[in-house]
């Protein structure tokens, strides 16, 4: 089966396309561009991109596979309206996967991690996984301190993801070079097994873990001078 494998939730704007078998999850085509201002303008043409690397039309998707975040709030929905409104129109089910566990699942190869993403304003969005790419904490967002005192008691010895590479010395865990952003591949694996037993599509809700920063006027402003 053919699945669209999308997320915007960091300044990684990725779209790929995914081959699902019985037995594996093979990657056909893949996009990604780093560019924090430009999600909006960047997704669809990636999307149009990668179907036209491998021939394929939108019809020929069988599921599409979006990133939950966590993230900011504007970059964040591109991806998942993107996601949402495309599986509506093509009548095909949507699957959504925490975009953390794209980092710390493909970097937990024998020890646990803590897979971390810039939430700005010197916080990360973090999660730890144990050695076997299992979510033990989070998402959650804060400052790297108290991400790296959790850690510690949770006996993690490697960081992996944008935000441990931002805030490497507070952490003060080895890092991990890759994956740096979601990686397209352990999105649609973590999906895999709902795609094959071809489960009903899910409702794509984000994880923000934040309020927007725009909130609605408290007050009437006068408009006259």
């Amino acid at each position: 089966m053919l699945v669209l494998v999308v997320d915007s939730s960091t300044p990684a704007v990725t779209a790929a396309l995914v081959e699902v078998t019985a037995t594996a999850v093979t990657t056909r085509a893949h996009r990604c561009t780093v560019d924090a201002r430009a999600h909006g303008e960047l997704l669809a043409p990636q999307v149009d991109a990668v179907l036209t690397d491998v021939g394929a039309r939108p019809a020929d998707l069988g599921a599409i596979v979006a990133g939950l975040g966590p993230g900011p709030f504007t970059g964040l929905r591109v991806g998942l309206v993107t996601a949402a409104t495309m599986g509506q129109v093509l009548g095909v089910p949507t699957y959504g996967v925490c975009s953390l566990d794209a980092i710390g699942y493909p970097a937990a190869s024998g020890e646990p991690v803590l897979a971390a993403g810039d939430a700005r304003r010197r916080e990360i969005y973090w999660a730890v996984y144990d050695d076997a790419g299992q979510r033990l904490v989070g998402p959650e967002v804060g400052a790297p301190a108290v991400a790296a005192e959790r850690a510690r008691e949770l006996g993690v010895t490697a960081a992996v993801g944008d935000g441990a590479h931002r805030y490497a010395e507070t952490l003060g865990l080895p890092l991990r070079p890759e994956p740096r952003y979601p990686d397209a591949s352990a999105l649609a694996t973590l999906a895999a097994e709902r795609i094959r037993a071809g489960s009903p599509g899910e409702t794509l809700t984000p994880l923000y873990l934040r309020r927007p920063d725009a909130v609605a006027a408290t007050a009437r402003k006068p408009v006259l001078p």
